[in-house]
């Protein structure tokens, strides 16, 4: 296994080349909040909010408030905060934050605001470091590099990095649809023929051929192998089995399959894979990326029960090292059994 890349942050510009890779898209019309803490002092925690469309002063308060909320949780004391956009949206926030945090025992070590390729301090007025017309944020930073080259790339926005997620469409979307119809006659077939066991039992072999595919190096291409695994999921036994079998030791591969499958399965296939596609993100730190899968999996179906328990541990705050498995796939099978033979 490769040493983790560490970069050291000893100024703004080297901070705000960093927050792209550490959010996983560069934002804007966005307060970035960066908690940091430890005996060295590093980055824990960092989350972004949008901008108010025009300032709003009980927006901005409820901003300072759950900044507030999320750093105690966590036991941060030390934040440093940026807002990406024009001032008359950033300030009225920033003016709250500069209020609310260190009231509560926050220390601000800098609140910032970026727009058009430079940046100002609030906290400093020093004409000398700070001028009035703002520095330029280096557009080619080696810290950015560095962070790059280690696999933490930075999409050029948010709507960027969804698109990564978007559904396919064209002649690939009709082989799905194609595709998840005979998957849907096969399995009413084995349904009526041999009961939901046997459905279930086909379901559990697709996810684990699946998962030691993508774990190989593989990947699936036949639509017809995405309709089964989209289908297989639908069953919670299904799901369950394959959430117990998301070994943050082979994330990358995970995350490679579940967003092959969110991007194929059609509608009312989407919730699991997209979920399950979510907890690999959050194993690896990847806020924004799980919050944009959990999008697609509410919108396929909004009551859907993971992805709204994963929504709320993100709307927490909750660190990566929260994302345990629920149980192991022996365990997770042994559970289905004991309640079967209940019914």
């Amino acid at each position: 296994m490769n040493s983790p890349t560490r970069v050291q942050v000893r100024d703004a510009g080297t901070l705000l080349a960093v927050v792209p890779h550490l959010l996983g898209f560069h934002p804007a019309d966005s307060l970035v909040v960066i908690a940091i803490g430890g005996p060295h002092h590093r980055v824990q925690l960092a989350f972004r909010y949008d901008l108010p469309d025009r300032p709003d002063r009980p927006f901005a308060a409820a901003i300072a408030d759950h900044t507030v909320t999320l750093l105690h949780r966590q036991h941060l004391t030390t934040a440093v905060v940026i807002g990406y956009g024009p001032g008359t949206l950033v300030t009225p926030v920033a003016d709250m934050i500069r209020d609310v945090l260190p009231k509560s025992g926050i220390a601000l070590q800098d609140l910032l605001r970026v727009q058009d390729g430079r940046y100002w301090s609030y906290l400093c007025a020093e004409p000398s470091c700070c001028p009035a017309e703002g520095r330029p944020v280096s557009p080619a930073h080696p810290a950015a590099t560095a962070l790059a080259q280690a696999g933490l790339p930075a999409a050029a926005s948010r709507a960027a990095l969804a698109a990564t997620l978007a559904p396919l469409h064209g002649p690939a979307a009709d082989a799905m649809e194609q595709a998840t119809a005979r998957a849907e006659r096969a399995a009413a077939r084995l349904l009526t023929g041999s009961g939901p066991d046997a459905l279930d039992a086909a379901g559990l072999a697709a996810v684990k051929d699946a998962i030691t595919c993508y774990r190989g190096g593989g990947s699936l291409t036949d639509p017809g192998e995405f309709a089964r695994l989209g289908l297989a999921l639908t069953s919670l036994r299904v799901r369950d089995d394959a959430w117990a079998r998301m070994d943050p030791a082979h994330r990358d591969a995970h995350t490679r399959l579940w967003t092959d499958l969110t991007r194929r399965a059609r509608h009312g296939y989407t919730a699991a894979p997209a979920s399950l596609l979510a907890f690999t993100a959050w194993q690896a730190g990847d806020g924004a990326l799980a919050n944009l899968a959990l999008d697609r999996a509410l919108a396929d179906d909004p009551g859907y029960s993971m992805a709204q328990l994963l929504r709320d541990a993100l709307a927490a705050g909750l660190p990566p090292s929260a994302a345990v498995l629920p149980m192991t796939p022996e365990e997770c099978a042994a559970s289905y059994d004991a309640r079967r033979q209940q019914q």
